[in-house]
């Protein structure tokens, strides 16, 4: 069941298109063929992949804050998705401190606006549901998370993923679950590790601030070297999102929740991460700063993705090194040419990646 057959001709709704994963997946999701639909902020500035890949005039693009419940049932009436895939979000730690009732509104108050669009609307099949790896409640231990493990959160946006969890498993349970005579939609929810990739310019985040010291020829400051993290290309989750959309089409034992990560090789620190961006750039260097005060990050966390792999045959495509030079080859033409040959590039990428899973036998591109 190779996805371009899934996808292709299918009415697919995007929340949060704008922003960074929700942008390639647009961009991956019109390759295959689908007929996309987008519902998001303005994205955060002008250098942003939704930007720079001129996806604006490549699908059907709506601006809309999913806290707004009348606008997403509008929308979601009007379109008729038959599938939809909700990334929006507050996506950054730091700035869940600094405004934690937007985090909470909108992560967990905007899930449910979704959820209940997806409830009230008779197209959809089936409904991804992007949260984070952040959901789980951290007690620093070395083995990866299981997605039976505990939710929680220290910070407002761990817990306010952690509620988001709650909200669709209740949803699940209490509408979408196999009853009377309509077929409910397929609703999972899956959880990835740290996404890395080109068009990410996220303020506070590790490899944008990275990109950002090496294209301005700084010292990469570091606050936290030895905080360690699953690190994954963007195409990685993504592929596991599409494939798990693909299979609920006609599995609904699939419904639950599902961890998207990289293999324990590339669960690595911080200080080895910024030394392989590095050497992958060919220059730079790191200055070590004292740790911020003012919020907290677990220093350790890592996912466990044995599940994905025995009941979807999903595993990761690429190696820590490949991820870093996919990521590097990205900011690198982007740096030396500007933003006008993004689009053919993220393709290129797309299709580099598709061919190389393709090469390792993965089932989802077979």
């Amino acid at each position: 069941m190779p996805l371009k057959t899934v996808y292709k001709g299918k009415r697919i709704l995007v929340t949060g298109h704008t922003g960074f994963k929700g942008s390639w997946l647009c961009l991956w999701l019109r390759e295959l063929g689908a007929e996309v639909y987008g519902m998001a902020l303005e994205p955060a500035t002008d250098q942003d992949n939704f930007v720079i890949t001129g996806l604006k005039n490549l699908l059907h693009h709506h601006i809309c804050n999913i806290n707004e419940q009348e606008q997403v049932l509008a929308l979601f009436k009007r379109i008729q998705p038959q599938m939809v895939f909700h990334l929006a979000a507050q996506a950054l730690v730091k700035k869940s401190y600094d405004d934690p009732v937007n985090t909470f509104e909108t992560n967990l108050g905007g899930t449910v606006h979704i959820l209940e669009a997806i409830r009230q609307t008779a197209a959809v099949q089936t409904a991804v549901m992007i949260t984070s790896d952040k959901c789980y409640k951290n007690v620093e231990w070395e083995y990866g998370y299981r997605e039976t493990d505990e939710l929680g959160g220290l910070d407002p946006y761990g817990a306010s993923k952690a509620c988001a969890e709650m909200a669709i498993q209740a949803y699940r349970h209490s509408f979408f679950s196999a009853s009377g005579s309509a077929e409910p939609p397929a609703v999972a929810s899956t959880r990835a590790g740290n996404v890395i990739g080109g068009g990410d310019w996220s303020e506070k985040r590790i490899v944008p601030d990275i990109m950002r010291a090496l294209i301005a020829r700084k010292p990469v400051e570091l606050r936290q070297p030895q905080a360690t993290r699953p690190w994954q290309f963007v195409l990685e989750p993504l592929s596991g999102y599409l494939w798990l959309g693909a299979k609920m089409l006609t599995d609904h034992t699939l419904t639950c929740s599902w961890n998207f990560g990289p293999e324990p090789a590339a669960i690595v620190p911080v200080n080895t991460l910024t030394q392989k961006i590095i050497a992958a750039w060919g220059s730079g260097s790191i200055k070590a700063l004292s740790p911020l005060s003012d919020f907290h990050e677990a220093s350790l966390l890592s996912l466990d993705i044995a599940k994905a792999r025995q009941k979807l045959r999903w595993r990761p495509t690429l190696t820590l090194d490949e991820t870093i030079d996919f990521t590097v080859q990205w900011y690198k033409k982007f740096a030396e040419q500007g933003p006008e040959p993004m689009y053919e590039c993220a393709c290129q990428q797309i299709s580099d990646y598709t061919r190389i899973a393709k090469k390792r036998g993965l089932v989802w591109v077979l």
